[in-house]
């Protein structure tokens, strides 16, 4: 099971992590810029449910949701429309949500960093397990739709 294989290298963990460094930055590094914790909380939610939105597309499809898996399915409806990584800019959202909660810069700034270490650690190699999959439908579809 490759959960198991890749643990603790996963993107939930690095959310999980980078949310952990949002709050030690915070803490240390209590740069108030504003005080936003509506737009923190729907910012949250609204990640959450892109997440979810797309987790049910690969449930549907039958297909696998774990980095580094072969895909069975090339998914291009609901959220793939607009994003082909749609789970990262949800996590990215929740994290950028977070931030605004905790009321600090430092802890947006954290945010980006998760942005940087997703697209470097999976989504170059989804892309390339796309294209090994599904050839010439993949290439249209990532030249067609953005990565975040």
């Amino acid at each position: 099971m490759s959960i198991r294989r890749d643990f603790p290298d996963l993107p939930p963990v690095w959310a999980a992590g980078t949310l952990g460094l949002q709050c030690i930055a915070a803490w240390l590094l209590p740069i108030r810029g504003f005080a936003a914790d509506r737009i923190g909380w729907f910012l949250v939610a609204t990640g959450l449910g892109l997440v979810g939105w797309a987790a049910l597309k690969f449930r549907r499809h039958r297909t696998t949701i774990e980095p580094r898996e072969t895909p069975a399915h090339l998914i291009v409806e609901g959220p793939f429309r607009i994003n082909r990584n749609p789970i990262y800019p949800g996590m990215a959202l929740m994290l950028v949500g977070f931030g605004a909660v905790l009321g600090t810069v430092s802890a947006l700034l954290c945010a980006a960093i998760f942005s940087v270490i997703v697209t470097q650690r999976f989504i170059r190699g989804e892309e390339g397990d796309l294209r090994a999959a599904f050839g010439a439908d993949a290439d249209r579809y990532l030249d067609a739709t953005r990565r975040w």
